[in-house]
């Protein structure tokens, strides 16, 4: 049986997927692509041996997955790719309803923390898809969009005031933010955890290449992006892709805040694969 992979489908991952997709890397995955929150449900639902995951979804269920060592997707200040953007400055949103994209499950959870405990302000929330509203014609007061979606709509005339999610972490903790992990099915891997070692090896392995490539991926995503090569190689370099010393206390940071806001009952431990 092939190994079933996910991946997030969007541009940030790139330098992780390229070098498995195209044949760089020899590999045997079965690769489904899709937003953060459908990846979330094809894990918990089994249907995936290893995945890019929201940080929220190992939160919710760190009884049914491992985290692969060395690998991550995150920032250490501003990550362009995960707005808040708004008609009127932060402050001024309280009591005001926030457009929430459906694709994600972590910067939806980012939000609910920084609004409580870094602007200190209360606003209903919509889930709903940004870029179909304002092609029809609305004009919510302020929006959460992620990937690919934030890039294509980060300089909308409409909305002046762009907050990235990110950068407010960075000011709120100092530490950097884990948007997303990859994670191992526990059950996955106790059927198959020989092979599912040589696939986490191979995924840390192609963001290696990745890194070492960067620029060649900068042109490849600005090919078919809004974004020139400049901007492409700028993105890029915002994001981070270890889950380090300091990277796991960013994301240990998230969890105690969770617990903080109610989101979470308790911070899970953080569980890596038992050997790669």
């Amino acid at each position: 049986m092939p190994i079933r992979l996910g991946k997030i489908g969007y541009l940030n991952v790139l330098p992780i997927y390229h070098p498995l997709e195209s044949g760089l890397l020899k590999n045997d995955f079965v690769v489904t692509s899709g937003p953060p929150a459908a990846l979330n449900r094809l894990m918990d639902a089994g249907e995936l041996d290893l995945s890019a995951a929201s940080s929220v979804e190992y939160a919710r269920h760190p009884d049914k997955y491992f985290l692969i060592p060395d690998i991550a997707i995150g920032s250490r200040g501003p990550v362009q790719s995960v707005l808040l953007l708004s008609r009127r400055p932060v402050q001024e949103l309280d009591s005001k309803t926030i457009l929430v994209s459906a694709q994600t499950h972590t910067s939806a959870a980012l939000l609910g923390v920084l609004k409580k405990k870094l602007w200190k302000i209360s606003t209903g929330l919509v889930t709903g898809n940004a870029t179909a509203a304002l092609e029809a014609g609305e004009r919510p007061e302020a929006i959460l969009c992620i990937g690919d979606e934030a890039l294509n709509l980060r300089y909308h005339p409409d909305y002046p005031h762009r907050i990235d999610l990110g950068e407010a972490w960075r000011e709120l903790t100092g530490l950097p933010f884990i948007f997303g992990v990859w994670l191992v099915s526990r059950e996955s891997w106790e059927r198959d955890g020989e092979r599912l070692e040589a696939a986490a090896r191979m995924l840390v392995e192609g963001k290696r290449w990745g890194e070492e490539n960067i620029h060649e991926i900068c042109v490849l995503a600005a090919e078919d992006s809004c974004l020139n090569d400049e901007e492409m190689c700028s993105y890029f370099d915002g994001l981070v892709y270890d889950l380090g010393p300091e990277e796991q206390r960013g994301l240990a940071a998230f969890y105690d805040c969770l617990v903080e806001t109610g989101v979470l009952e308790r911070a899970p431990e953080l569980r890596f694969l038992p050997r790669i």
